[in-house]
């Protein structure tokens, strides 16, 4: 029925709100119990019905938060893959002279008329096939933990806390998944990367650095990410608080919490995340300036790598890419996650299956 479909207007809210209403009980026989605890769980947040949308379901099956994180996830990392590939670029620590860019859009410019069209995307497949696992058990772990930790933290409520130490849980399964592809991605985004395939690029890293080289950053990778994702998190479910306390399916406040999510963490951890592009790429003109001979590994050697050659602004290189990058980014991997959460689960309910 059209009441179901989420962002619908009129139709689309609540029928069983409608109290003796025929649907109602048409609906309420369709579905089954599952949407009345639902309901109910809705109504102890606030307005029932409200005015465009239903309520997000409180619970939802592990199938259904895997399916929705990787989807989110996939959508996340590609449709905002050519800023990405400039931040990389633009942390740099010696660029070479035409690889030096004032903005992300002068860099965009720059790239696709000399490197050519599909330059910004070279490394996006290896992002793709990471991404979706990676996602899928992000957001299950993410959920799970927050369900759990909020219950024994500050049961019935919603503890900023428990989101914050969910989220950094889910980072560990989530890097540990993505560390190698990000690895790769970053290798074929550099300016004049001798790389021509992700295949190839794999191959040569294995044959000469070794299977570590692969988990190199990933120290690192877990120092930037459990705080930029315990940030997001928190930041993430306190703007819920504020613009969507009802707790419903509302696109506009999941983009818009998302978006501040993003600028937050990516501002708050750019630092980190310079340090994480150098251990990855190992760009030799920083190396041998440093007299560093093999490879660079460690946290505290890579920002000590950092301050030699930039100083305190050589840790917030690329801060406007990554803030450009990151906004809309997390505003795509939110939206999509609770739009399908809430389709799936829905699908889920009104087959009679458990959610």
């Amino acid at each position: 029925p059209s009441g179901w479909l989420p962002g619908s207007r009129g139709a689309a809210r609540n029928p069983a709100c409608a109290n003796g209403a025929p649907g109602a009980a048409l609906l309420r026989a369709a579905i089954g119990p599952a949407v009345s605890e639902s309901r109910r769980a809705c109504r102890g947040r606030g307005d029932p019905c409200g005015e465009d949308y239903e309520c997000l379901p409180t619970n939802a099956s592990l199938y259904t938060h895997m399916t929705a994180g990787a989807v989110a996830g996939i959508l996340e990392h590609t449709v905002m893959y050519p800023v990405d590939s400039v931040k990389t670029r633009m942390q740099s620590l010696q660029p070479d002279p035409k690889a030096q860019y004032r903005s992300v859009f002068e860099a965009l410019r720059k790239i696709i008329r000399t490197e050519g069209l599909w330059r910004p995307l070279r490394g996006i497949n290896v992002t793709v096939f990471g991404a979706g696992p990676a996602h899928a058990l992000y957001f299950a772990c993410y959920e799970k933990m927050k369900r759990t930790l909020s219950d024994i933290i500050q049961p019935g409520g919603n503890s900023h806390l428990a989101n914050g130490m969910a989220g950094s849980m889910a980072t560990l399964l989530h890097d540990g998944v993505m560390n190698p592809a990000e690895v790769v991605k970053q290798r074929m985004q550099m300016y004049n990367s001798p790389h021509k395939t992700v295949m190839e690029c794999i191959r040569t890293v294995h044959q000469t650095e070794g299977l570590g080289a692969f988990y190199r950053s990933y120290t690192t990778q877990l120092t930037m990410n459990i705080p930029f994702q315990a940030i997001h998190f928190i930041t993430y479910e306190f703007m819920q608080e504020q613009i969507n306390p009802q707790r419903q399916y509302n696109p506009r406040s999941h983009i818009i919490s998302g978006a501040v999510a993003g600028a937050v963490a990516a501002a708050a951890t750019t630092p980190l995340d310079v340090c994480k592009t150098l251990l990855n790429t190992q760009e030799n003109l920083v190396l041998s300036s440093v007299n560093i001979s093999g490879h660079l590994s460690g946290m505290a050697n890579a920002f000590r790598t950092v301050y030699q050659l930039g100083g305190v602004t050589g840790y917030f290189k690329g801060v406007q890419a990554r803030v450009i990058y990151q906004m809309p980014s997390t505003a795509i991997a939110w939206s999509v996650y609770e739009f399908f959460k809430y389709v799936l689960t829905k699908r889920q309910l009104k087959k009679g299956a458990p959610c």
